[in-house]
Parts: C-alpha cells; sequence; structure tokens
C-alpha cells in the first residue's frame, strides 16, 4: 500500500484495537508490524521451553541506567505482548479517575471522569468478548452493558479457596476474561497465563479486534517492519514520514495520520529516536517523553497446603479487591490480589535453581498461586531512555508501601484459611508486561505529550494510543483501559479527522 491515509505501528491491543474501530470509515489504513505471527509449534504448551529455555523471549537486551544488562519480556509478535498476556479484561475502579493518596504520594487524576469513560469500557468488553459476573466485588464500578458471558468457571480447589475467603468476610470475585475455556482446553491442557495463544481459545489483540479490523479491505496488515524513526514537516507541526525497516531495506511512507502503538516503551523509543530541532525526539516539547514510566509493583504469593493437592489445570478465575480503596482498616489503598495461572515445577525452577525438583513439584502440587499488584506512581525521574542502539530503563519505584502492606495482610488471611506456609516473591524488571505512563495524556502542553484523544500537542497528525498514554497505573491489569481509549480515539478520529 503506497502511502495509505493512516500508519498504524504496532499490531498489540491499541494498534488492534484503534484499527478496528477505525474499520469502515473509507480510509486506507496500513498496519506496521516489527514481528511475525505467532507459529503453532509444540513449544506453545511446553512449560520448560517457555519458562526455563525462554523460547520466546525477544533476541534484544536493554540495559539499566548505570550499565547493567537484561533481557526484557516483551514480545514482538502479530498480537504483540497480548500473545502471552493473562486475558484479564478489568476496569479501573472509578475512583481511579479521580485524584488518590496513597502511602507512597498522590495519584494524579485522569483528564475526564470514568462516567465519561464508561461506554467505551463496555464497548472494548464486547469486542473482547469478556467472560465475567457483576455484583461480586464491591469495588466494581458502573456498568451500562453487562457481561455477554458467565464467567470462566472454578476448578474444585478454586472453588474451596472462594469459599475459605468469604468465610474470612472477604469477596472473592470472577475475574473478567478474555478466555473461551473449552476451546482453549481443547488445544492443550494448561493454564493460558503467560502461554502464548496460537490458537483461538485467548481473545487477544490479534484473534479479537486485529481479525475484525482486517475484514476491511481498505486495512492492510504488514509484517517484520522494524520502524526506526519518524520525520517532521519542515515545519515541525506534523508528522511527514514514517521510516522503517522491512527484510534488511529501508522504507518511508507518507500517511495523513500516523498512530504510534508500539508499546510503553518502544512507542517512547521511536519518538526519542526522531530527529528534532531541539535534540529530545518528536512531541516532546514538555520533556516529557519517556519520564513517568510505571509497571505495577506486584509479588506472587504460593499459599502452600502440604495436606491438600491442587489439581488445577488453569486456576486463574478469581480476584479480591477488598484492599483496593483502603487497607481494610480505613487507611490508604493497597491493591488487587489475583490468581495467577497454575504453576507447575518448571515455572519455580526458572526462578528457584538450586531446590531439587522434587521439592518444586511438590511444592507447585500443593499451592494455591496469587499475584499481588499495588500501584506504580508516576515520577518523571522513572524514565525509558536512548543511549545510541540501546534501550535504558531507569525505574524508579514507588509506593512500596503498599505492597509491603498487602503482602502481610494477605499472608495473615491465607494462613487463616488454613494454608501453614505462605511464600512470596517480587517480579522484577524483566517482566514489562503493565508498562505505561512514557507519552501520557493531560490537559497541560508543558506538562503532558498528548491531549485527551491521545494526540500530540506538538503533531497535530500524530496519535499514541497504548499502555504510553496512562496517566496512571492504577492497581490493575491495563489492557481493557488501552482498548476502550482506544475506540474512543478511533471515534474521534472519525468524526473529526476524516471528516477535515
Amino acid at each position: 500500500m503506497t502511502n495509505p491515509d493512516i500508519v498504524i505501528i504496532g499490531s498489540g491491543v491499541g494498534g488492534a484495537t484503534i484499527a478496528s474501530g477505525l474499520a469502515g470509515s473509507g480510509a486506507s489504513i496500513l498496519i506496521l508490524e516489527r514481528g511475525e505471527p505467532l507459529p503453532a509449534t509444540p513449544h506453545a504448551r511446553d512449560t520448560r521451553s517457555i519458562f526455563v529455555h525462554g523460547h520466546y523471549r525477544p533476541k534484544e537486551m536493554w540495559r539499566e541506567a548505570g550499565g547493567a544488562a537484561f533481557n526484557p519480556g516483551n514480545y514482538y509478535y502479530v498480537g504483540g505482548n497480548s500473545k502471552f498476556y493473562g486475558a484479564v479484561l478489568i476496569r479501573y475502579r472509578k475512583e481511579d479517575f479521580s485524584e488518590m493518596e496513597h502511602f507512597g504520594g498522590v495519584s494524579p487524576a485522569w483528564p475526564f471522569s470514568y462516567d465519561e469513560f464508561e461506554p467505551w469500557y463496555s464497548k472494548a468488553e464486547q469486542l473482547f468478548r469478556v467472560r465475567g459476573a457483576l455484583g461480586e466485588d464491591p469495588t466494581e464500578p458502573f456498568h451500562s452493558i453487562p457481561y455477554a458471558f458467565k464467567p470462566v468457571p472454578d476448578e474444585a480447589p478454586i472453588a474451596r479457596a472462594r469459599a475459605e475467603l468469604k468465610a474470612l468476610g472477604l469477596h472473592p470475585a470472577s475475574l473478567p476474561l478474555g478466555v473461551d475455556i473449552d476451546t482453549w482446553l481443547t488445544e492443550g491442557k494448561t493454564g493460558w497465563d503467560a502461554f502464548p495463544n496460537t490458537g483461538q481459545g485467548k481473545v487477544d489483540a490479534q484473534t479479537g479486534p486485529l481479525t475484525a479490523a482486517l475484514k476491511d479491505s481498505n486495512i492492510q496488515l504488514e509484517t517484520g517492519c522494524h520502524v526506526e524513526y519518524l520525520e517532521a514537516a519542515p515545519d515541525g507541526r506534523t508528522i511527514a514520514a514514517v521510516h522503517y525497516r522491512q527484510n534488511g531495506e529501508l522504507k518511508k511512507l507518507s500517511p495523513k495520520l500516523v498512530i504510534l502503538a508500539a508499546g510503553a516503551v518502544n512507542s517512547a523509543v521511536i519518538l526519542m529516536r526522531s530527529p528534532s530541532v531541539d535534540g529530545k525526539g518528536l512531541a516532546n516539547r514538555s520533556d516529557q517523553v519517556g519520564r513517568n514510566f510505571m509497571n505495577h509493583n506486584s509479588s506472587a504469593m504460593l499459599a502452600i497446603d502440604p495436606r491438600r493437592r491442587n489439581n488445577s489445570v488453569y486456576q486463574k478465575t478469581l480476584m479480591v479487591n477488598d484492599y483496593y480503596l483502603s487497607d481494610g482498616k480505613g487507611g490508604k489503598p493497597l491493591g488487587n490480589v489475583q490468581l495467577l495461572g497454575k504453576i507447575d515445577g518448571n515455572m519455580l525452577q526458572a526462578n528457584v535453581k538450586r531446590m531439587p525438583r522434587f521439592a518444586l513439584d511438590f511444592m507447585a502440587g500443593h499451592a494455591v498461586d496469587w499475584y499481588l499488584m499495588c500501584e506504580d506512581l508516576p515520577d518523571p525521574e522513572s524514565r525509558i531512555m536512548v543511549d545510541g542502539k540501546d534501550i535504558v530503563m531507569q525505574w524508579r519505584r514507588s509506593n512500596m508501601q503498599s505492597l509491603d502492606g498487602l503482602t502481610k495482610v494477605m499472608r495473615e488471611n491465607f494462613r487463616a484459611c488454613g494454608y501453614p506456609i505462605v511464600l512470596s516473591r517480587p517480579f522484577d524488571k524483566r517482566t514489562p508486561s503493565h508498562q505505561c505512563g512514557t507519552v501520557r495524556m493531560g490537559n497541560d502542553p508543558a506538562t503532558a505529550p498528548l491531549d485527551p484523544f491521545c494526540r500530540a500537542f506538538d503533531h497535530r497528525n500524530l496519535f499514541v494510543v497504548d499502555g504510553s498514554f496512562l496517566p496512571t497505573s492504577a492497581a490493575v491489569n491495563p489492557a481493557l483501559s488501552i482498548a476502550a481509549q482506544a475506540l474512543r480515539v478511533a471515534d474521534h478520529i472519525r468524526r473529526v479527522e476524516l471528516v477535515a
């Protein structure tokens, strides 16, 4: 496609969803994806291949500020990181859209309210065919449309865990999931959390919105396209060209609109690597591109009862938000608790290399595995930078007191439920799966690169629609919020940009 009306960079949740929102508009649209379709091979359900050998991890290395290199869990396939996500499609709570005080500081307000955003959440839930239930979680905000599908059912050990938590006076609730569990299990008897989706069991960016978008003959996908930089027009007010490399050949496109959706790390990197008069990159009058990097403070927690075996296959159906808005004693918020996909000895071995394998297998077989997640607050000094060809991450964690508090209270709860051994371990920077905040939206061009419709204040034909626009990380998975904003931005583009 030569010089289409719109170029979308990236086919993850943001890029695929905005493409689906623009389908039928009559605009010619080209999606540039750096990766290729994820192949169906035996590796896809082999925990040793995935978690011990890192079969799907990228070949690239990033650096910490200070020099230490690490291999990030950033995936480059059609569908982006969503090919491996836990398919948790949960809304930010209404309170997350307002300023909120945490132990580590203040989480700022969004430039619009939950009520304004709510219809787009409902549309995104329909697009991703979310399975869920209302009325179980006291923090659940208003839904104008109920879930179209019933929640994924608890397996017997998880139904027991739900009952045990209820007996403590807590409110365990069904996770909203983009998973057709019957289809997933016919393709292999494993969980889906962190497993690649090579079939139709998980609704990710490719199997959901991208498939819908490509039904429009005006929308095309090109793979193996690594965007290197954007070129501004001589007056600096618009983006004149997208420069990318495909099969070793440097190519150039000059669309009317550019939608950058390469993920919060790589979108910031593309902007910072793009030539500019001031040398700070494009869309960066505010000097905020790459700053305010957030990635959630999170830990894995294993509640172990050596007397009871957990024979769950997928496990990931429950969450607890009793500590989301306060610490349970009238204090400040702690965060969200949700199940991980069922672990096995291979997954544990990837992180605990010196323990005998029989001990790891026993531990995994008698554990219920949880994920504790707390809000990471925006900080201009927590940032993504570029140093030549290197991506440099300077992640300054914040609000760790919330994670400490959530870890303590949940350890007490699980022991009260009859699990005598409760172990926890924080996740580190190698898993930037909830990356956000690096090109944030706001009302003031002095403090935010993007306006509330994700258009760059500096370049009127540039939009950035992925986790980078998020002004806050909240304490829930970001995928549904990214998809909802992508649909909102697509509607704006149809009504305003394509009409002009």
